[in-house]
């Protein structure tokens, strides 16, 4: 898969949103700390955070400064992507050589102890050292927390990570068009792996067809669910060696990252022609989708869009009851984010606000079942970013 970096002008768009919101927030600074806030700041994603599960970088943003602070290994990689040299304080150890040996990245060595006294001496060099500076505080393990107030007694922070989701909620025009690129990729992926499937093909065989196209349109798959007969009602579950047969249904649930934004989508397929209550139920959750999109509008709260699915779902022929903890997201630069549609959500739907809304089925020794698609919010309602497939696809048997 070749490298994609985001457009600069995406990045700087963004970056001007923060400013924006920063005028009205209870704070002048804020620092980003998780990987999804430090690249909507930055534009730069971490391959070390992959690798570790936990971003090693922080971005001091304020009217007019950006700082970086990162380690050593990150300071090269994020030159290339566009970070700014004067502006990443370094720490830990890492080395770097160069022929002249006048690359920034070989004399950052040391430069600060660890990653709170990386985050501190930005503070410092800023002059915030009596600052009120929100901190993105989900994403602040304990003891960094502690190392902070201990570095930086003078400064009082504030919890910035609902104010980071809520700017980041309502989308730029550039961000839909990569969350759609997302979504259309792993839309054709799935397709791929449905015409690939028939009798005594694997799941794993499956999914290797779907990791594949997704890889050569450049997204980086991040899960594939290819579950398949009694296995399908597994939810969040590996691909395995068992064959299809006749009867399964097959479901797939698959993510992917495209420059950054993530895709998530669902669908379902069935070996050979499908039985009334396969028909019945597959029916029903696709019209419990269809119900939220009629409904989903600005304005509308994030919990009525659940409750008219869980009314259509069983009104249609579904299960009843139709229990679900959540029957959608917004997605983005993270997987999950703000608001979920679920029964305890009243933030309303706002234009610009990118969606997976989604109907599943899981009934453990019978299949499970599932639609899942990528919306985003338009004035006066909604626009589909995937739209192919989403009926009970049946596979030849």
């Amino acid at each position: 898969m070749s490298a994609r970096l985001i457009d600069p002008a995406l990045v700087a768009a963004r970056r001007d949103r923060l400013r924006g919101a920063l005028q009205t927030a209870p704070f002048d600074q804020v620092i980003a700390l998780s990987a999804a806030n430090f690249d909507y700041a930055t534009g730069y994603r971490s391959v070390s955070a992959t690798v570790h599960g936990i971003s090693p970088l922080a971005a001091l943003l304020s009217s007019d400064e950006l700082l970086v602070v990162g380690p050593v290994s990150d300071s090269a990689p994020g030159f290339d992507a566009g970070l700014v040299e004067g502006d990443f304080l370094a720490y830990g150890r890492f080395f770097f050589e160069s022929d002249g040996g006048a690359a920034e990245a070989t004399r950052l060595v040391e430069q600060n102890a660890d990653y709170a006294a990386g985050i501190a001496a930005a503070v410092l060099r800023l002059g915030l050292g009596s600052a009120r500076i929100g901190l993105d505080e989900r994403a602040c393990p304990a003891p960094l927390r502690a190392q902070l107030a201990e570095l930086l007694p003078g400064v009082e922070f504030v919890n910035a990570s609902d104010w980071f989701a809520g700017v980041r909620a309502v989308k730029l025009p550039g961000e839909v068009e990569l969350v759609e690129r997302s979504a259309r990729i792993v839309e054709s992926a799935i397709i791929a792996g449905i015409a690939a499937a028939g009798v005594g093909v694997t799941e794993a065989e499956i999914a290797s067809v779907v990791a594949a196209h997704m890889v050569s349109s450049h997204t980086e798959p991040r899960f594939i669910v290819v579950t398949s007969g009694p296995r399908s009602a597994l939810a969040d579950a590996y691909a395995t060696g068992r064959a299809l047969e006749p009867g399964d249904l097959v479901r797939f649930d698959v993510g992917g990252m495209y420059e950054g934004y993530w895709s998530d989508l669902g669908r379902t397929a069935v070996v050979g022609e499908p039985t009334a209550r396969q028909t019945a139920y597959y029916d029903a959750i696709l019209a419990g989708e269809d119900a939220q999109f009629a409904l989903a509008a600005p304005g509308v709260p994030a919990e009525a869009l659940f409750d008219r699915a869980i009314e259509v779902v069983e009104g249609t022929g579904g299960p009843t009851p139709y229990r679900r903890q959540h029957c959608g997201h917004g997605i983005g630069l993270e997987v999950y984010e703000a608001p979920i549609v679920r029964p305890d959500s009243p933030a309303p739907l706002e234009p610009g606000m990118t969606f997976c809304f989604e109907t599943p089925y899981y009934e453990l020794g019978w299949g499970g079942m599932m639609v899942e698609d990528t919306l985003v919010v338009t004035d006066d309602g909604i626009r589909l970013l995937t739209d192919r497939a989403r009926g009970l696809t049946v596979i030849p048997a």
